[in-house]
C-alpha cells in the first residue's frame, strides 16, 4: 500500500466524534473562561484558567479549519455551518479563511507563491539584493519576539477584521463576522463587566500567540522543503515541508493534533480527531520525521532560504548551533 492509500484509511468523518469533540471543546473554553473572569483578581487561578482557555482557543481554530476543508462532518452543510459558529469565538471569519487557506494547501512549498503562506520567508538572493530598510523590517518581521505577539495581535485583532481576498469571497459576510466578534465582546460586558471583554482579549492574544508559534514551525525548520513550480514535487512539498511536532500527547489533545501538519497537507480530509492514530500508524510503513521540542527552538533562527543549497539558513555572519539531532528527510 502506498501513501496515498494509506492516509485514505483514516479519512472517516464520525458524527459522534466531532460532537464530543465540539461539546467538549466548548464546555472547557466556556468553563475556564468563567473561572477567570470570576477570579480575575487572584493572579494564580487567573493564569492558569487563560492558559487552558487560550488552548480551548485553538482547538475551536483548528476544529474551523477541519470545517474549510470540510474534515470535520460527513455533511459539507454541517461543516459550513459549524465552521460559521466558531468563527465568532475564533475572532476568524470563516469563508475567507476557508479561501485563504486552501491558496496556501495548493502552493505549500512553491517558491513562486510565498505569498501564499502565513508566514513570509526571504531567499538569500533577495536578502543580498535588498535595501537596508527592507532588512530590517525583514529582521524585525522574523523576530519572535515581535512575530508571536504582535503578529498575533495584528492578525486575530486587526487583519481578520479585514482579511486579504475578502472581496473575492464576500464583504457582507466578513462584515456580518465583525458585527458578531463585536457582539460578544458586549454580551461580556453586559454579563460580567470591564473583566469580562478583558478576559477575552487577553485569552483570543494568548491563542493567537500558540497559533503563531505553530504556524511558524509548521513550515520553517531544518530540512524543510522548497521548489520553483514547474519543478515541485507534491509528495515532498507536503510530507518533507511541513513538520510533525513531537511535544508529546498532551501538547498533541491541546492544539487538536495539528501538530501532525504532514499527514494534514498530504491529506486534509482526515478530521483532526484522527491525525494522530493516523501519523503513529503510518510511521509504521513510511519515513515520517518528528521534531523535538529542542529542534523546533532552533528552527526559529533560520531566516531565509537559499536556493543553492536547499535550505533555510540564518542571515548571513550569524552563528547557529546545530538542531536538536539529525533526523532522516521523508521520502
Amino acid at each position: 500500500m502506498n501513501l496515498k492509500e494509506s492516509s485514505r484509511l483514516y479519512n472517516g468523518k464520525s458524527e459522534t466524534l466531532a460532537a464530543l469533540t465540539l461539546l467538549g471543546n466548548f464546555a472547557v473554553y466556556f468553563g475556564s473562561l468563567a473561572v477567570a473572569i470570576a477570579y480575575v483578581q487572584l493572579w494564580y487561578v487567573l493564569i492558569p484558567a487563560l492558559l487552558v482557555h487560550g488552548f480551548a482557543g485553538v482547538r475551536l481554530y483548528v476544529l474551523q479549519h477541519d470545517c474549510g476543508h470540510l474534515a470535520l462532518w460527513p455533511s459539507r452543510r454541517a461543516n459550513e455551518r459549524t465552521g460559521l459558529l466558531l468563527s465568532t469565538f475564533t475572532a476568524t471569519p470563516f469563508k475567507v479563511m476557508q479561501y485563504n487557506h486552501n491558496l496556501h494547501h495548493a502552493h505549500v512549498g512553491e517558491l513562486d507563491h510565498r505569498e501564499a503562506g502565513e508566514v513570509y520567508t526571504m531567499t538569500l538572493k533577495e536578502w543580498q539584493a535588498a535595501g537596508p530598510w527592507r532588512r530590517l523590517y525583514y529582521r524585525v518581521y522574523r523576530n519572535p519576539l515581535v512575530m508571536i505577539p504582535v503578529g498575533a495581535f495584528w492578525t486575530y485583532f486587526i487583519r481578520y477584521r479585514w482579511p486579504k481576498n475578502t472581496r473575492k469571497v464576500g464583504v457582507a459576510g466578513v462584515l456580518l463576522h465583525d458585527a458578531l466578534f463585536l457582539a460578544y465582546f458586549v454580551a461580556l460586558y453586559l454579563v460580567a463587566g470591564w473583566a469580562g471583554p478583558l478576559v477575552l482579549f487577553a485569552g483570543i492574544w494568548l491563542a493567537g500567540m500558540i497559533g503563531v508559534f505553530l504556524v511558524y514551525l509548521q513550515h520553517n525548520f531544518e530540512g524543510t522543503y522548497w521548489a520553483e513550480r514547474g519543478e515541485r514535487d507534491f509528495v515532498l512539498a507536503t510530507i518533507q515541508g511541513s513538520s510533525c511536532l513531537d511535544f508529546g500527547w498532551v501538547f498533541d489533545e491541546a492544539v487538536a493534533n495539528i501538530t501532525k501538519h504532514d499527514i494534514h497537507h498530504f491529506n486534509p480530509s482526515i478530521p483532526s480527531y484522527r491525525l494522530r492514530q493516523a501519523h503513529r500508524e503510518m510511521r509504521e510503513d513510511f519515513a515520517l520525521r518528528r521534531i523535538g521540542f529542542g529542534e523546533a527552538l532552533h528552527s526559529f533562527r533560520l531566516k531565509l532560504w537559499d536556493e543553492e543549497s536547499d535550505a533555510l539558513v540564518p542571515f548571513p555572519g550569524a552563528s547557529v548551533a546545530q538542531g536538536a539531532g539529525e533526523m532522516p528527510r521523508a521520502a
